[in-house]
């Protein structure tokens, strides 16, 4: 009889009439002996209507009938269940425990791990999905035997954890565990060989370039670093490394360091001298295949795979900065130089170096100096010259070789007073920025005060008649040139 209700059951249940089902197993039930020999066959039973009331969603009482198997044949299959319950019960806490409650059994198979990853995943439950592969990923480092390549759990869970904001520190775990597996047993181990294998390592490094890069553009400078650090040690990885992989270990080794001097305004602490060294040993790298890279294209005239000019700007940014910070001053002289004399460089860069040498914590006058006087030049040599940038250009080298030179009557200084002169004889109004224009006049005027006091007159009218010389070409100063030109012809005729 039970026979007979156990089968009926059976096909029920593969009918999908869970009801049905559940009630004829029941009923089977009856039918089986209270003593030793029958355990097992009760707890089958026991496991069954568990399954029929997971499928009728009555999870209070399939979790009734799965304790019960438990007790009397504790197994994989019975912890299995628990978990799906838990699963279905929405218990994210309990599912994870039940995970670790799963490999204790006597007859734990990794396949359960994996099944319970696919469970979780279809109940858009990643946190257990991510619970249940990282278990899965404690075996392989045994020796273990096991059903799945090591680089496929790893690379499933890193793509479930990005389906997840705020997700970083995982994937940084996992892309670790990737790089250090790989490293302990072999890439052809670890990634599988060939094609199959080339395929695998570009994964794991444009998901650490993607992940790099996305950091970057959310400020989070110090992920961003670690990712594209990563990113560069993937890339490397990738066998006969062609120039594209090699441009892209690159970019990546330079903008990780971008992204920890970046980051250091984010977390308003200062890089540590452990730190410093990281990212001098990352641009030396990068600067070695610049060079290799520059040197291969110009040989085989290689357009597709070149180093942007932003890269160039970026690698020199970042070692003049780290440069600074072990206050070696005059490789960052020669850096800024070699970069100058590149094609890559332009105008706005040495702008910008300028600018930083002139400003900040670590400041560099030479670098400053020369940054900004070449950008000048290459400013005024354009066939349409920015003038608004060359106004910004004067004004921080007039201003810089004050601080630096500090008399008045520098010769330096009034040099520069009359280079901008003759740059704005001749432009459109408006052309050379009015404020600016203002700015040169009052202040050429203005160093005329402590000669004169001084008797040194003719020092005073020297700096007198240039600010009028600038103020005569700056719209909306005409009452000032009254004012200037009567108090210059006044000192003119008293001495």
């Amino acid at each position: 009889m039970h026979a007979v209700l156990w089968n009926c059951g059976a096909d029920n249940f593969q009918s999908k009439d869970y009801e049905t089902s559940a009630e004829l197993f029941e009923k089977s039930m009856l039918y089986i002996p209270y003593d030793a020999e029958n355990r097992i066959l009760r707890a089958k039973g026991f496991r069954v209507l568990c399954l029929c009331y997971l499928g009728l969603l009555q999870l209070d009482r399939a979790q009734e009938y799965i304790n019960e198997a438990e007790k009397l044949e504790p197994n994989i299959v019975c912890a299995f269940l628990k978990f799906k319950i838990y699963l279905q019960k929405n218990d994210h806490q309990g599912a994870i425990n039940q995970i670790e409650a799963m490999t204790t059994c006597l007859d734990f198979q990794p396949d359960f791990l994996s099944l319970s990853a696919h469970e979780a995943v279809a109940c858009h439950a990643l946190p257990i999905a991510v619970a249940s592969l990282s278990s899965m990923l404690k075996f392989y480092a045994s020796g273990k035997s096991m059903p799945t390549a090591e680089v496929t759990v790893v690379r499933t869970l890193l793509t479930v954890l990005s389906q997840e904001p705020g997700n970083e520190q995982q994937v940084i775990k996992f892309l670790k565990h990737a790089h250090t597996r790989a490293s302990e047993i072999g890439p052809d181990c670890f990634f599988g060989k060939e094609e199959v294998g080339r395929r695998e390592r570009n994964w794991f490094a444009v998901t650490s370039w993607n992940f790099g890069t996305k950091s970057g553009q959310d400020k989070n400078y110090e992920s961003s670093a670690v990712f594209l650090k990563l990113a560069s040690d993937f890339y490397a990885l990738i066998e006969g490394s062609d120039n594209e992989n090699n441009v892209m270990v690159c970019k990546s080794l330079v903008l990780s360091v971008s992204s920890m001097i970046a980051s250091e305004f984010e977390r308003k602490t200062s890089m540590s001298e452990t730190e410093v060294k990281q990212a001098l040993y990352l641009l030396d790298r990068a600067g070695e295949m610049l060079k290799s890279i520059s040197a291969r294209n110009s040989v085989n005239s290689d357009q597709i795979n070149t180093i942007e000019p932003e890269l160039f700007f970026i690698y020199t940014f970042c070692y003049y900065d780290i440069q600074g910070r072990l206050n070696d001053l005059g490789s960052q002289l020669l850096n800024v130089k070699s970069f100058a004399s590149s094609k890559a460089c332009k105008p706005h860069h040495l702008l910008q170096i300028g600018l930083s040498a002139s400003q900040g914590p670590r400041l560099n006058h030479e670098v400053a100096c020369f940054a900004l006087n070449e950008c000048l030049s290459s400013f005024l040599s354009s066939a349409a010259p920015d003038y608004q940038n060359v106004a910004l250009v004067m004004r921080k080298l007039i201003s810089n070789a004050s601080i630096h030179k500090g008399d008045a009557d520098d010769d330096l200084v009034y040099s520069m007073y009359k280079q901008a002169y003759r740059i704005m004889v001749g432009l459109k109004e408006d052309e050379y920025p009015i404020e600016e224009g203002k700015w040169l006049a009052m202040t050429a005027w203005n160093r005329a005060a402590v000669p004169v006091r001084l008797g040194q007159i003719e020092v005073g009218k020297k700096w007198m008649t240039v600010g009028l010389d600038i103020a005569k070409h700056v719209p909306g100063m005409e009452a000032y040139k009254e004012c200037m030109e009567e108090v210059l012809g006044n000192l003119k005729k008293e001495f």
